[in-house]
């Protein structure tokens, strides 16, 4: 229960930092996957895990299971999005979800203990 209740008050958390902070442009500059992905996307994926859908999350048995274990399908996955995953074609450039494509991919193989 306390968890739940947690995981509501850390999106709604971010949800209203994204409102008051748009996040394009604190990410406009960056050059490294792993700040993309906690300016993007470590707001539902903290450490990997995921706080909407739990068989969802970014753990490579996860994604081998979802078939999203390969660059190009993550990449895919980044660009275009998919069911509560949002796309962010608009949101990214290709460079910035090439890199953090790459950084999930890495850390996925790590067991995100980096």
């Amino acid at each position: 229960m306390k968890f739940k209740v947690f995981s509501i008050l850390v999106t709604l958390f971010f949800l209203l930092l994204f409102i008051i902070y748009p996040t394009s442009a604190l990410a406009e500059n960056v050059k490294d996957g792993s700040k993309i992905f906690t300016v993007h996307c470590a707001g539902c994926h903290p450490n990997g895990n995921n706080i909407i859908r739990r068989g969802k999350n970014l753990k490579l048995r996860a994604l081998k299971r979802n078939k999203v274990d390969t660059l190009d399908a993550i990449i895919n996955l980044v660009t275009y999005g998919k069911n509560n995953m949002s796309a962010y074609e608009e949101r990214l450039t290709q460079d910035e979800i090439q890199l953090v494509s790459q950084y999930v991919l890495e850390q996925a193989n790590n067991d995100w203990k980096n």
